[in-house]
């Protein structure tokens, strides 16, 4: 049998890619990995053959293309349960808690853009964005398991592949938190796997026309 393919856009810039790429690192499935940089007078052709959607993440699997990175992450789960939290319970308030940032959050996402090679450093946040970082703390304190494990459900889900993208732009924006969320922030930035996504984006020179680190 094939492994499957995970389409993904630059590591330096493509949150959505990240997610998904993770929890297949975490669930232990083996697959290959084809990179498509984004954002040049190429990559719409490019995408466009990865998937009807026309976007990445995409994964190439059983003669089939899933290209949504929920999607890609619900299919690692089915193969290894152990992505999403044993509890039925828990595991529903896990699957709001990233629901949420699949489909919200848009403000920070636009002003804050995930750049893994960006110097940290503050920007001026308007109110749309400040609101966002509230809301984010927030479901964070709410849900958060103390003494289960550093996660946001103790041991490592699809939950926190999905906030490890805000993770990095909180540190990358120099974004201030109270002191239990930047503690999670740590711990999502130290992990290995995202360490080895990190620092293959350093090793990147597939910057899009006109973009700067600053």
């Amino acid at each position: 049998m094939d492994r499957p393919v995970l389409h993904i856009g630059n590591k330096q810039l493509s949150s959505w890619s990240l997610r998904p790429w993770l929890a297949l690192r975490k669930a232990g499935i083996a697959f290959d990995e084809h990179m498509i940089p984004l954002d040049r007078p190429e990559s719409r052709a490019a995408l466009e053959a990865a998937s009807p959607g026309g976007t990445v993440p995409v994964l190439e699997t059983g003669g089939v293309a899933i290209w949504d990175s929920l999607a890609i992450c619900e299919w690692a789960a089915e193969r290894n349960p152990i992505l999403w939290p044993a509890d039925p319970d828990i595991r529903g308030q896990a699957r709001s808690v990233t629901a949420a940032m699949h489909s919200g959050y848009s403000a920070l996402r636009n002003a804050c853009p995930m750049d893994l090679r960006r110097t940290a450093a503050p920007v001026t946040l308007d109110d749309a964005v400040r609101r966002d970082v509230v809301a984010i703390q927030a479901v964070w304190a709410a849900v958060r398991r103390s003494g289960d494990g550093p996660f946001l459900f103790g041991r490592w889900s699809i939950a926190d592949a999905f906030y490890t993208p805000v993770a990095a732009r909180f540190h990358h924006f120099a974004i201030e938190l109270d002191p239990a969320s930047q503690a999670y922030c740590d711990t999502l930035l130290a992990d290995e796997d995202y360490r080895d996504w990190f620092d293959a984006a350093q090793r990147e020179d597939l910057l899009p026309p006109g973009h700067s680190h600053a």
